[in-house]
């Protein structure tokens, strides 16, 4: 039998993908750079903001109840009398009289003893605080979204250029089929399995393309940049690793700082707070009163007929006791002392989610690293395995499927050992996110894993670098190239006819 002719080796197929996929275009954004792109246009991130500037707005109101309160009051009138004599000298007559009256003061008031008061600002500060910490939730949200939407498109087009470089390699083993069929060397089913092969590998790039345009519309909505261009992490990728290396540590971590544990403790203040303030409906008040009016009457009054001006100035203290009212402040502090037992509830809770929450982003975290060890070691595992079934098919011992589902397993290994490094950047992202610990500094860790020249990686089906752009060689990856094995003629020696045995003697039955 012939030699197979030799197969283009790996090398080539990544060769030629690689030089039309990954010439990268110009300078790219970091995810820091989109980071701050989004904070200033994602609708969510911009609604929370106003939200927390209201609330602290809304908060900073609960300090009048214990300032003072300045009036300013002014008037003029005009009064038209119609003065009936009853009795008298002068009964049954009608005196007309008219005068005016012009008034202007200043008054103030000063709150001296309100307990409801004073509760009232002190649950502001704690709202106050409420807000800030529902705000940093907000951050620590968009800097998990951002990520996500980052990592997703860069996952894409990991991808796509994958899927590509593999209709490369399946399309040279299908025009190696087609040939060793020609010469006789193969059936018509190696080229038939190639061909299907390749028409499925042609449908995955359809499909990975649609799903890099929606990767890239999510990103650039997010950000505000139409256009977005994500930069690749730098080779070779290092991940980082979570320390400390104790789920407990985290968790309790999470219990001390966590925004919504902490906006929930401070609710159980606020609670206690209101109670204090329902429990005030029975105790008195004490105000201190301070004014100064000015009366003035031109053209006399009702009773004189001389003008005058009054000025009055004015100083006390004003005591309230209330004494029943119903009722109403007996239930009104049942109701608030239930509510406090609902806070204390709802603080348990959030305690309780919170530390399930950290202890899943831990573990999740743990075994996405896992997965990555074990599939960098199946990639090398797959391309062993590939490079073995591509000398067996050259020597006849392997055929031309066991060479294709090897180089499915190996491109599958990849896309799946790239998509398990990006999870692992956003693990470390979510495990923050989960104990409330999560930060800017935290993102700027995960953007220094990315390439520091800020190359972007290949443009997307279709797109083309612009004129005069300067076009960077990109080195293949490394492949063994598998070596000429020489096959020795087949010349199996004569066969040796066996002779016939000898007849079997038949024995005369016994007579009867």
């Amino acid at each position: 039998m012939p030699p197979r002719p030799r197969l283009l080796p790996l090398s080539a197929a990544f060769a030629s993908a690689f030089a039309t996929l990954l010439a990268l275009p110009a300078q790219g954004q970091t995810l820091s750079e989109l980071y701050e792109s989004a904070r200033g246009f994602d609708a969510s991130y911009q609604g929370a903001r106003a939200q927390y500037e209201a609330n602290l707005a809304r908060a900073a109101q609960a300090k009048a109840g214990i300032l003072p309160a300045v009036g300013l009051t002014a008037g003029a009138s005009r009064s038209n009398l119609d003065i009936d004599t009853l009795t008298g000298a002068g009964r049954g007559t009608t005196t007309p009289r008219d005068f005016s009256t012009q008034n202007i003061g200043i008054n103030a008031t000063q709150p001296l003893y309100r307990p409801a008061n004073w509760a009232t600002y002190e649950q502001g500060k704690r709202q106050a605080e409420i807000a800030e910490a529902v705000f940093t939730q907000a951050e620590q949200d968009l800097i998990v979204r951002v990520s996500q939407a980052y990592f997703d498109v860069l996952a894409s087009q990991d991808s796509l250029t994958l899927v590509r470089a593999q209709k490369v390699a399946v399309g040279e083993q299908l025009a190696s089929a087609k040939r060793n069929f020609e010469v006789g060397t193969s059936t018509i089913t190696d080229t038939r399995e190639a061909q299907a092969r390749y028409d499925l590998v042609t449908a995955q790039e359809i499909a990975a393309e649609n799903d890099l345009q929606v990767k890239k519309v999510v990103l650039d909505q997010l950000v505000g940049r139409p256009g977005s261009v994500p930069v690749p992490l730098a080779q070779p990728v290092v991940l980082p690793t979570a320390t400390p290396a104790n789920i407990e540590a985290w968790v309790a971590q999470a219990q001390e700082v966590h925004p919504a544990i902490r906006q929930a403790r401070l609710g159980v203040d606020v609670a206690g707070l209101e109670t204090e303030k329902a429990k005030a409906g029975h105790k008195p008040t004490l105000d201190a009163n301070l004014g100064y009016n000015v009366t003035r009457n031109p053209d006399g009054t009702s009773t004189s007929t001389v003008g005058t001006r009054i000025n009055a100035a004015t100083v006390g203290v004003v005591f309230n006791l209330p004494l029943f009212a119903g009722f109403a402040t007996e239930n009104r502090i049942k109701e608030t002392l239930a509510l406090e037992d609902q806070s204390r509830s709802v603080l348990e809770g959030t305690r309780r989610s919170v530390a399930q929450a950290t202890r899943a982003a831990y573990l999740g975290l743990v075994s996405g690293a896992g997965q990555v060890k074990a599939l960098e070691a199946a990639e090398a595992s797959s391309q062993s395995a590939l490079d073995a079934n591509r000398l067996g098919y050259q020597v006849g011992v392997r055929i031309n499927i066991d060479v294709l589902n090897s180089q499915s397993q190996l491109y599958q290994t990849k896309r799946d050992l790239a998509q398990a490094r990006y999870n692992v950047l956003l693990g470390n992202l979510k495990l923050r996110q989960a104990n409330g610990t999560l930060t800017v500094d935290d993102l700027n860790a995960i953007n220094a894993t990315l390439s520091k020249n800020g190359a972007a990686p290949a443009p997307s089906f279709g797109d083309r670098p612009a004129t005069g752009a300067p076009v960077v060689p990109v080195t293949p990856p490394s492949v063994p190239v598998v070596p000429p094995v020489p096959v020795q003629p087949f010349n199996p020696p004569a066969p040796t006819i066996p002779s016939a045995p000898p007849p079997p003697v038949i024995l005369n039955p016994p007579a009867r």
